[in-house]
């Protein structure tokens, strides 16, 4: 599922290639054809990204709501100018690291999106905004471009397509709507007052019995993390998943509202899950370019625990595959 460093870095994708723009829509799969409908000829006005959820304001004050899933993925297609924050995913990226040493790395897990560290630069070919990103594909010219495979909805200006792809929602919404939907989501460290965010985070999370390791999950209690950064996160901080959030010093719940709020900037300037901080050059270098080399404990289950050699345990927590290590988070 993509988690919500990744629909801020769509969210951005929109904002530079969508906003402002008059746009076609269609529902090629047919299942938002009403929706459609109502979109066809409208101008984008803003977008906004909360969490694992996007909102895009049309004239008419119509709002479209779109929340990926499990499964859910924009393809983008056509002439993109592309983010100055994000990286480029099937090819070379120029990163600055904790130590501010310039590097260029290649993402072997296809973590990151399309896009480019420094000024904005456009792009021909296709791309995929979601965690299991497939880069450019220069073979097809044609405009647009075919629709493959089930399409719920298209967004297409004179010069970009934007096709998305298995959504768990895509409705129209009215502002009202909007409000409510969001005052029902924790908080987005990205989108609101940090003190406040923090606040509101200890509150909720410190108030109640529940696991730390579902609330972490719980998107009413803080927005957008996911399955690894919330296994990246109790590992850092070295808790065990299991604690009642009330018994989580409230010190800690601070630390945990911080690091997010860290990891989470990086998450959308890299486009990776890096979750390890001080690394030097080289190890840094490997990190960026895959997966395994830049989690403490997510999908190393029955690997030494890089801090204390214990062997990483796997487990279910709420139909989740949970990753810790039982010595350090003891």
């Amino acid at each position: 599922m993509p988690e919500g460093h990744s629909v801020h870095r769509i969210a951005r994708q929109f904002d530079r290639n969508f906003v402002g723009r008059r746009i076609r829509a269609s529902s090629p799969q047919g299942r938002f054809v009403d929706g459609a409908a109502v979109l066809d000829g409208r101008e984008v006005e803003q977008v906004r990204a909360v969490g694992k959820q996007m909102f895009l304001l049309f004239d008419g004050e119509t709002w479209l709501r779109v929340h990926l899933g499990m499964y859910g993925a924009w393809d983008f297609a056509g002439e993109i100018v592309v983010d100055p924050t994000i990286a480029s995913a099937n090819g070379r990226m120029g990163q600055t690291n904790q130590r501010g040493t310039d590097l260029a790395v290649f993402d072997s897990a296809g973590e990151n999106s399309l896009a480019s560290i420094g000024a904005p630069r456009r792009a021909r070919g296709h791309v995929r905004m979601s965690e299991q990103t497939t880069g450019l594909d220069e073979s097809d010219d044609a405009w647009p471009p075919p629709v493959v495979g089930q399409v719920r909805l298209r967004l297409l200006t004179e010069v970009t397509c934007a096709d998305l792809r298995g959504p768990t929602a895509c409705e129209l919404l009215t502002p009202d709507e909007v409000i409510t939907v969001i005052s029902k989501l924790g908080p987005d460290p990205l989108v609101v007052d940090a003190a406040e965010g923090e606040e509101t985070f200890v509150t909720r999370a410190g108030g109640k019995r529940t696991p730390i390791g579902l609330l972490l999950m719980d998107q009413t209690v803080i927005s957008g993390i996911g399955n690894v950064y919330r296994a990246e996160l109790l590992f850092r901080h070295r808790l065990n998943p299991h604690t009642p959030g009330r018994d989580v010093p409230q010190e800690v719940l601070r630390a945990l509202w911080r690091d997010w709020s860290h990891l989470l900037v990086i998450g959308v300037e890299t486009g990776q899950m890096m979750t390890m901080d001080d690394l030097d050059p080289e190890a840094y270098r490997r990190a960026m370019a895959s997966r395994d080399d830049r989690h403490w404990v997510y999908h190393r289950a029955g690997l030494p625990c890089r801090v204390c050699g214990t062997h990483i345990l796997l487990e279910e927590m709420a139909h989740r595959k949970l990753y810790w290590c039982p010595s350090c988070q003891a």
